[in-house]
């Protein structure tokens, strides 16, 4: 692994990458960002939980499963009417009511009411037409980038806590697909503490056992066969 300025950084092949994903998650769970009642921000746990999903695991490839991911975490935010959970049609319809009920209110020469009503109509107009731009924004996005851009730039992940990106590397030098895995904790004085604990994991850890997804179909088809009980923390790895 390289330390620098900008990040943990590792070159190798995909169980090399899954690995610092893992250890990467391993430091920051140990620092306690997972806990909205620890010392650091409480945000990061919901950041850290961002970050758990978007890791790359042992059972998925970079260009499908990660591709997919990034291209998810990198769209643009719901606005007001999604966050709603108003359809721009929806809206539509609200502001044509609003409408009606401005000329209402003219009608009756309630002149302040109308003027309100007026201005409801307008907003839900602009909150109609914010919603259908970033949809149709979101399915460009989605097939540009899964198609175009993940051929030019690196697969990346960004949020309060961490920034990552994944490069397939040019020099691979015969052994295979190689990747270049570069991890940075946003936090300095957090960045600090996950490098004193990768460091504590070199010299206290000899084998690292990437995490991998169990197959429990076969062993509970057998008759008299239990599944194994689940791990009670999926985020962590076994070691030695």
């Amino acid at each position: 692994m390289e330390e620098s300025i900008s990040g943990f950084k590792v070159r190798g092949d995909w169980g090399d990458i899954v690995e610092h994903g893992e250890r990467i998650t391993r430091a920051l769970r140990d620092a306690g960002v997972h806990d909205p009642d620890a010392d650091y921000h409480a945000n990061f746990a919901r950041a850290f939980e961002e970050w758990e999903e978007w890791r790359p695991k042992a059972h998925e490839t970079l260009d499908t499963d990660v591709s997919e991911k990034t291209s998810e975490q990198a769209s643009i935010e719901e606005g007001k009417g999604e966050k709603a959970g108003k359809n721009p049609d929806e809206d539509i319809k609200t502001a044509g009511e609003k409408l009606s009920e401005s000329y209402e209110r003219l009608e009756e020469d309630d002149a302040e009411a109308a003027v309100g009503n007026w201005k409801e109509s307008i907003d839900y107009v602009a909150r109609a037409a914010d919603s259908a731009s970033r949809k149709a924004f979101r399915r460009v996005e989605d097939t540009v980038y899964q198609n175009v851009m993940t051929q030019l730039a690196p697969y990346y992940f960004d949020n309060e806590l961490v920034s990552a990106n994944i490069q397939q590397s040019t020099r691979n030098g015969g052994n295979g697909e190689q990747f270049v895995f570069e991890v940075n904790v946003n936090d300095d004085a957090l960045k600090d503490d996950v490098s004193d604990r990768l460091a504590e994991f070199d010299e206290e850890i000899d084998r690292w056992h990437v995490e991998v997804e169990k197959d429990t179909d076969a062993a509970e088809a057998i008759e008299g066969a239990e599944p194994p009980p689940e791990p009670e923390d999926n985020s962590r790895s076994t070691t030695n």
